[in-house]
């Protein structure tokens, strides 16, 4: 990768993380999951409102390195509006390319794109991970 594509992918994940998007809760109706990953102290408490099998709002609070809470905005941003099925299969697809897989680069990721680098540190990889593993707990309790 280039290091003017790292350069651009640190602004983008940067940015998340100090303007995130989507902080805060659903009160009321709302599927609420908190997880934690104990390795490195990162928590978010997601709180997701699904409607006719459609995530109708997604927010999100915690605390945490850049990596988890820009992951975080990201994630609320891209499942919001989308199929609970549509919303896992960008998570699996996510999920393969922190894990370094092939992965269907059909779908388009947009601003998650900038977490692949992310990969090639397995220590961080959990912290990408933790809001997506959030809204599938979230989202297969629903079911």
């Amino acid at each position: 990768m280039s290091s003017n594509l790292d350069q651009l992918y640190r602004r983008v994940i940067m940015d998340h993380y100090k303007n995130p998007r989507n902080k805060g809760s659903i009160e009321e109706g709302a599927l609420t999951i908190d997880m934690n990953n104990p390795t490195c102290g990162d928590r978010i408490h997601l709180t997701l409102q699904v409607e006719d099998g459609i995530i109708q709002n997604a927010k999100f609070d915690g605390e945490g390195c850049s990596i988890s809470m820009a992951s975080a905005s990201m994630m609320t941003q891209a499942v919001k509006g989308k199929k609970v099925e549509e919303a896992l299969k960008l998570s699996t697809t996510f999920s393969e390319m922190m894990l370094g897989k092939e992965y269907d680069d059909s779908i388009d990721l947009d601003d998650i794109e900038a977490l692949h680098g992310v990969s090639k540190f397995p220590a961080r990889i959990k912290c990408a991970t933790l809001a997506w593993k959030a809204m599938e707990k979230g989202v297969s309790e629903e079911k």
